[in-house]
């Protein structure tokens, strides 16, 4: 078996190529990220905390467990303290005893979480158990100030925090890494090109049927049962160069900020617009030597751009949309006079792309 991982590392160093990792494009099934969250109380702060009924009822409860038993009716109104929700994210393969980072934010109206400190708190999974417990200084980015007569001011959001390393891990999250005979890849972006281009990669290097693509996101691939072979394996596959199928042809149009993104392989058909003082022509004219030789005629596509000032473009080779959109440029048009003209092509069907408008 070490034999078999040396050849296939001194493949893979030999065979690079201009493309992606497949640690990049893709991620392993079952190996992911795990959310966690809980709530707690914040102390010390200068003032700034709330005044809510459930920080009050905490703050007697945290006193309780301290053997403080307060009077019924004891005023317990603070303003150096603040309610808050914490969230932590569990990276996959996290063992008891690391540390990760924790979000605080508040809860009640307090009006700053600066210079405050969390006491110790539980974070929970989706499934209600404890996986890590958290407690700390906070660290706040954003800054609060406010007047006598009410009036106030926030540079970013005084009101969220961090704790950097502020939670230790107390229970590992079981995945099916080590599980079965197989590892599945699955596609950030799901294309059919892609998973076969994947395959085909593994394949030629490790054989024949090593890997099938089950749909245009999974790739299963046949895999050791001992963990450290199956680490090494891993490593080798995920530093693959594959490369990317071509996306759909699109367009992105931010209607908020004029923003127009166009992708590859847009193009259009042979189309007239109209938009105000504006005409934008596409013409396909069929163009060939010695017609009738038994050679085909080939289009030739004219772009034609007018407005009231004269201004004419032409365009002999095949038209795109980048051509349309730099033609509408040069006669001054504004973003939303192309977006209306991307818009119609689309209507009309001489659009050959997804418009995405956000």
């Amino acid at each position: 078996m070490k034999t078999l991982f040396l050849t296939l590392s001194l493949l893979l160093w030999g065979g690079l190529a201009s493309a992606e990792r497949l640690k990049d494009i893709a991620s392993v099934e079952g190996v992911r990220d795990n959310q966690l969250f809980g709530y707690g109380l914040v102390i010390g702060l200068n003032g700034t905390g709330d005044d809510t009924d459930f920080t009050n009822q905490s703050f007697i409860s945290m006193l309780n467990q301290f053997g403080i038993n307060l009077p019924d009716g004891a005023d317990t109104d603070s303003d150096n303290v603040a309610a808050v929700s914490l969230t932590a994210t569990l990276p996959p393969f996290s063992k008891p005893g690391q540390t990760i980072d924790v979000t605080v934010s508040s809860l009640g109206n307090a009006s700053s979480l600066q210079g405050g400190t969390l006491l110790l708190s539980a974070l929970k999974g989706a499934d209600g158990q404890v996986y890590a417990i958290a407690q700390g200084n906070l660290v706040v980015g954003g800054l609060g100030t406010g007047g006598t007569d009410g009036s106030r001011q926030s540079i970013t959001t005084p009101t969220v925090a961090r704790i950097p390393n502020g939670a230790s891990v107390e229970k590992a999250v079981a995945n099916s890494f080590n599980r079965g005979d197989t590892l599945t890849f699955n596609l950030n972006r799901p294309d059919f090109t892609t998973a076969k281009q994947v395959a085909d990669k593994i394949n030629s290097l490790l054989g024949p049927g090593v890997a099938q693509s089950l749909d245009a996101t999974s790739i299963r691939v046949t895999a050791p049962r001992d963990p450290s072979q199956r680490v090494t394996f891993l490593s080798i596959l995920e530093n693959l160069d594959v490369e990317l199928g071509r996306e759909r042809a699109k367009i992105v149009v931010n209607s908020r900020t004029g923003t127009i993104i166009i992708g590859q392989d847009v193009t259009v058909s042979p189309a007239a617009v109209t938009h105000g003082s504006l005409t934008v022509t596409i013409n396909a004219n069929p163009e060939g030597a010695f017609p009738g030789a038994g050679q085909e005629l080939a289009p030739r596509q004219e772009i034609e751009t007018d407005e009231e000032s004269g201004h004419m473009f032409v365009f002999n080779q095949g038209a795109s949309l980048n051509d349309i959109v730099r033609a509408v440029n040069q006669v001054g048009a504004a973003p939303g006079d192309v977006m209306a003209i991307l818009e119609g092509l689309k209507q009309a069907g001489a659009l050959n792309a997804d418009l995405v408008v956000i």
